[in-house]
């Protein structure tokens, strides 16, 4: 067969390549592997390579190739890139929608678009017959820098637009001119690996998703901005010569069928009670979204209407933006303490002028580890931003660099044990230093008593940290095993400590003693041991006498058990203080050994495995494992394309999403039920 001739060969690559390109960022939709996309890649740069008199600009290929620039060139924008106004409340809303009604007069119809709002960079590209010729920041939405050779480098945003079937009738296949506007960002999970990779290398990571794309988009060097995974939603048009748009929503499809990622979740509403309730939705989705959102953007859908609704200042009356509750704010570090976990580990927190942050007062937050502070030069008296995570823990992102004075002093950590002055040692390839004085450090004593109370653990009442801290200190205990040997008369003259509440804190510890094998696992604090593994080992192994006899080899043999958590749990039970106080528990009259009448009452559930995530109404994460397990399903800590389902309750973490990235089955509470025969059918054999 005689080969394609190279100029027909090169065109019918360039098309392939553009119509895959289509099929993963805009489709979502890719019709051959990654693999299969490098051979159809290299086989155009080897054509081209060949024949260069075939190579041309807009060629998939030459995404990069500028040299660096010394310097971006100014952009005048032909039309202004506005800025939004802004509504913080659902009253906001309804008064801007009330002014649209009064502007337009009531018997208008109206139609809404609503789009979510990403928190990345503005753009503006310039296409003239159908080939990209410029790109620009928003600048102050006069005027921009030109970072073209920038934005070629981003797979999503195409260098020649397609033909396509319009949107608008009657318009061209391909307009004269159009100037495409939107949005590059990181997703959440590119964001991570993009600063694990910059920290390996030595390098200063981003503060957040929206700082990285920023600084990634203003590299001199297009080859480092080309391995950046930036990506681009496109979300309006500017300039435009060729085409007219009669609506918002017209406009987005048009913009998908020349090539364009346009976001899947935008939505057209025609009653405005549903607008509010898709931004109600969208607060309750926040967490679950592959990428930082800021909030909804709601625009009039029809374009004669925003023509007479028109702008004010720099606000179009058309548009408003329904913004999120700051999960960020700006506050002053005081001073850095250092706390003692329960294995050592010495934990770095930010002492800060109070400040709000989503509707809470926030005086303290983490700063994870000594390498974090250094690599982020986070100093003494600095301003910095933190951040909720999960609207729930708040952390230091970095210092405000441009606030200092002069005054702030460099952080330095600490050598030794704040608690009981032991030289700290580092692993080597660990980010943590540790306090090596395991079982003496009373600061570690405390917090392993924290965690053996609590109520994954042994789930005693009455005991929590103050409690904790009081029996080390006065010798009461000195380490978990001793809470089984408090009697009455230790309480004898301690202040809160009635007659009652002794009685109510010894009943607790002494019901503790019936809780399963399974619980005193995790209790004892085995690093990388949580509840799913805890429940895996009891299982495998029967007793807490063979588990503490196990070879690594039998270790990694249980399912679910890694080589990471074979190897903690050989090294805990290696030092004989740990095997001390194992003996101390048995002898106390605890569980170690697994309750023969917890085994699986079916095998409805073989083969299956689930993950859990959120609060279920009705049943703790505990007993739904327990019941999952009971029926011959498996029970896992993360999501991947092996699991079955992801078993949901209220405020999930990022594990849903990573489920409908990977489209997992997902259940509520009443789902995961209704896999499970009743009891009746099990006993009839149905």
């Amino acid at each position: 067969m005689t080969p394609p001739e190279p100029t027909h060969r090169v065109a019918e690559l360039r098309n392939l390549i553009n119509e895959h390109n289509y099929r993963y960022y805009v489709l979502d939709d890719p019709a051959i592997s990654d693999a299969e996309y490098d051979v159809l890649m290299r086989e155009l740069c080897d054509l081209e390579a060949a024949h260069p008199n075939l190579l041309t600009p807009d060629s998939p290929t030459q995404r990069v190739g500028a040299p660096p620039a010394s310097h971006f060139a100014k952009v005048r924008h032909e039309q202004p890139m506005l800025s939004l106004g802004n509504a913080f409340s659902e009253a906001d809303l309804y008064a801007w929608h009330e002014r649209v009604v009064r502007l337009l007069g009531n018997e208008a119809p109206l139609a809404f678009v609503v789009e979510p709002k990403i928190d990345g960079l503005a753009v503006a590209l310039m296409y003239r017959q159908g080939h990209l010729v410029q790109g620009a920041t928003r600048g102050d939405g006069e005027e921009g820098e030109d970072i073209t050779a920038n934005l070629r480098t981003i797979q999503s945003i195409p260098l020649t637009l397609r033909a396509a079937p319009l949107a608008a009738p009657s318009a061209p296949a391909i307009p004269e001119v159009l100037e495409v506007r939107g949005e590059v960002y990181l997703r959440l999970a590119d964001f991570d690996a993009l600063n694990a990779r910059l920290s390996a290398a030595g390098e200063r990571v981003a503060a957040n998703p929206r700082n990285a794309a920023a600084g990634s988009l203003r590299q001199k060097d297009p080859s480092i901005t080309s391995q950046r995974p930036l990506r681009f939603f496109a979300y309006a048009t500017g300039v435009t010569r060729g085409v007219q748009f009669r609506s918002q929503w017209e406009t987005l499809q048009f913009l998908r069928s020349l090539g364009f990622p346009v976001n899947q979740d935008a939505r057209r509403f025609e009653q405005f009670a549903e607008v509010v309730g898709f931004c109600r939705e969208w607060m309750a989705r926040r967490e679950q979204l592959a990428y930082e959102a800021d909030g909804v953007v709601v625009k009039i859908d029809d374009r004669y209407q925003q023509a007479e609704l028109g702008v004010v200042g720099r606000d179009p009356r058309w548009a408003i933006a329904y913004k999120f509750p700051a999960r960020e704010a700006v506050t002053r570090l005081v001073t850095i303490v250092v706390n003692v976990g329960r294995t050592g580990v010495i934990t770095p927190n930010a002492e800060l002028e109070p400040v709000e942050l989503s509707g809470v007062t926030v005086r303290n937050a983490s700063l994870h580890n000594a390498d974090y502070i250094a690599q982020r030069d986070i100093r003494l008296g600095d301003y910095v931003t933190i951040k909720r995570a999960g609207d729930v823990i708040p952390y230091v992102i970095g210092p405000v660099v441009n606030r200092r004075v002069g005054d702030e002093q460099p952080y330095s950590f600490p050598t030794h044990c704040p608690a009981c002055g032991t030289a700290l040692e580092r692993e080597e390839g660990e980010a943590a230093w540790r306090c090596p004085n395991f079982g003496i450090c009373p600061a570690q004593v405390v917090r392993r008593i924290e965690h053996f109370v609590s109520r994954t653990a042994l789930d005693i009442v009455g005991i929590g940290e103050r409690q904790a801290e009081l029996f080390v200190s006065k010798g009461m205990v000195t380490d978990v095993a001793d809470l089984y040997a408090l009697r009455a008369e230790d309480f004898a003259e301690m202040e809160g400590f009635g007659t009652r509440r002794v009685a109510n804190v010894l009943e607790a510890i002494e019901q503790s003693k019936q809780r399963p094998l399974e619980r005193l696992v995790v209790g004892m604090g085995i690093r990388y041991v949580g509840t799913v593994a805890a429940q895996a080992l009891a299982r495998h192994f029967g007793s807490l006498e063979r588990l503490m006899d196990a070879s690594k080899e039998e270790l990694e043999a249980v399912d679910g058990i890694g080589p990471v958590a074979a190897a903690s749990v050989v090294d805990f039970f290696r030092h004989e203080a740990n095997r001390t106080l194992a003996h101390k528990l048995k002898a106390a009259g605890l569980t170690v050994a697994t309750d023969t009448t917890h085994a699986a009452r079916s095998t409805t559930l073989e083969g299956q495995t689930f993950v859990l995530t959120g609060t279920m109404p009705n049943l703790s994460r505990e007993q739904a494992a327990s019941l999952i397990q009971s029926h011959g399903g498996k029970v896992t800590g993360t999501v991947s394309k092996k699991t079955s389902f992801v078993v949901v309750g209220e405020s999930p973490g990022s594990k849903l999403a990573r489920a409908q990235t990977l489209g997992v089955a997902v259940l509520d509470e009443a789902g995961l039920l209704a896999l499970i025969p009743p009891p009746e059918a099990e006993e009839t054999g149905k």
